[in-house]
């Protein structure tokens, strides 16, 4: 078999976190990883074509493939050029399984940003089998959602290791600071999930299943604790409030734990909540929280309302925050892990930039990149065999040293 021209493209490259990582690769390839072979996809040449013009010198050599999400034929062509598709056509529940689909027939390597957990688990149930004859490995959530839920799991496992000779068997995870702005793209996936939900009585009770991206024989039984309102939490003294992506890290963690064989035990417990402060007015903060939410779920729920919502108070697709909000976002995430014999163990992960874009966008580039070199060699794969990853069962230290050194990211003990 001839060896793919490309050693990875990015598809969905004009869109709107798609022309930031692409950035990011740009600048990232002029000075370090200078021998990768990548490339620009999607449907419309002149958009990507500006999109070219706008790196500059960064993407003067820069090739372009033209495909459409919808065409299996032009995605089968693009896959038979490179060894890994980095994909950022999203909602993925509307536009994701013809290339999850091919990927997955040509052993091609794939990541991704969804938190979309309807569209993973089906994507799980029927393509799965076919990744793992084919050695495709997919690789879901390498966005803020889940890499610094995810990962940080793994590396406060590892200094657990280290320290205790076992792993923590109950960990939390606390947003301190979260500074950065939403786009049209995260909101119509937020809707579209709210709309199947609603749709779909039997999706609603599985969506509320933390084990709901195991497969249906996990065997796990521990009882899982949900913030649903406004708590104290003693670890911390302060007041929590339910985090909006709390649904999909915790089954994302809870699958990684499923797939390197229980490496947290089988009573592992996990959840994630907002810090509001202390005292009255932290609780204060929490209750409003809390009815906020609940304001945007049940309108969500409401076409009539959801309607007017998309049409008057949301942005748009391919709208999303300002290039200086991007660089001027944060976010500071806390855990607390507990061994079975009482001992604690505190971490933290930080990151700089605009958490669902700004460091979104850094965080899959160097996925992505991690993907196509640091598990292949001389373009043979590495490391884990075909089938569907989470970001902490593919990935290792190698990209929590990338994150380190490109993305702003820090994973550090508290």
């Amino acid at each position: 078999m001839n060896s793919p021209e490309y050693d990875l493209i990015v598809f969905g490259a004009t869109s709107f976190v798609g022309q930031i990582m692409t950035k990011h690769l740009a600048e990232h390839f002029a000075t370090h990883d200078a021998e990768a072979r990548w490339a620009i996809a999607g449907r419309s040449k002149s958009k990507l074509e500006e999109l070219k013009r706008s790196l500059g010198s960064a993407g003067r050599s820069v090739p372009i493939v033209v495909a459409d999400a919808a065409s299996e034929e032009e995605l089968r062509a693009l896959c038979a050029q490179t060894r890994v598709v980095v994909s950022t056509v999203g909602p993925y529940a509307l536009y994701g399984e013809p290339l999850i689909k091919v990927c997955a027939e040509t052993g091609t390597d794939y990541c991704d940003l969804t938190g979309e957990t309807q569209w993973i688990k089906k994507m799980v149930d029927k393509y799965e089998a076919t990744a793992k004859r084919s050695g495709a490995r997919i690789v879901h959530c390498c966005g803020f959602d889940s890499v610094p839920s995810d990962l940080g799991v793994y590396f406060l496992q590892q200094q657990a290791l280290r320290q205790w000779g076992a792993p923590a068997t109950k960990v939390t995870m606390r947003v301190k600071t979260l500074k950065g702005g939403a786009s049209g793209g995260t909101i119509a996936s937020m809707l579209n999930a709210v709309e199947e939900a609603v749709a779909d009585p039997a999706l609603r009770k599985q969506l509320t299943n933390a084990y709901y991206l195991c497969p249906d024989d996990h065997g796990f039984s521990a009882r899982q604790h949900y913030v649903k309102s406004a708590e104290h939490d003693p670890d911390f003294d302060a007041w929590t409030a339910p985090f909006v992506m709390a649904a999909v890290n915790e089954r994302v963690v809870h699958r990684s734990n499923f797939l390197s064989h229980n490496s947290y035990g089988d009573g592992f417990t996990y959840n994630e909540a907002m810090l509001t402060g202390s005292g009255l007015r932290g609780r204060l903060n929490a209750t409003a929280i809390v009815a906020g939410l609940g304001a945007f779920i049940a309108g969500a729920a409401v076409k009539p309302t959801r309607s007017l919502m998309e049409r008057f108070l949301l942005p748009k697709p391919g709208e999303g925050p300002s290039p200086e909000a991007q660089a001027a976002g944060r976010y500071d995430i806390r855990f607390v892990g507990k061994s079975e014999s009482g001992q604690t163990i505190r971490t933290k992960v930080t990151g700089q930039g605009d958490p669902g874009y700004g460091s979104s966008s850094k965080i899959l580039g160097q996925a992505a990149i991690s993907l196509a070199f640091d598990f292949s060699d001389a373009g043979v794969k590495t490391g884990p065999e075909g089938g569907f990853w989470t970001p902490a069962t593919m990935f290792d230290q190698r990209l929590i040293g990338r994150l380190t050194r490109y993305a702003g990211m820090r994973f550090e003990l508290a």
